[in-house]
């Protein structure tokens, strides 16, 4: 099994792209009994990988409850970074 983080990563070089949410819902199966498959804790995983260039921002919306979804994809540069770190 991979780190989460990792996990998280390789996801984005698997899909078009995903919120926190769609991440979350992605990897419960597997990691749901990790305390950093929460909410707040896989914004800052995915903001931070944004910080460092592998992943961007592609759109935003509110959810049903008005809470701001925040839409994360993995560009080429960084899905070949990704991809050429993590197995």
């Amino acid at each position: 099994m991979k780190p989460l983080n990792y996990a998280i990563l390789k996801y984005f070089t698997t899909i078009k792209e995903a919120s926190a949410d769609d991440v979350i819902e992605a990897l419960k199966a597997q990691y749901g009994n990790f305390k950093a498959l929460r909410k707040p804790a896989v914004v800052e995983a995915l903001m931070t990988a944004e910080a460092n260039g592998l992943l961007e921002e592609t759109r935003y919306e509110f959810d049903q409850n008005k809470e701001l979804r925040v839409f994360y994809h993995a560009h080429k540069e960084g899905a070949d970074t990704i991809n050429s770190y993590i197995k």
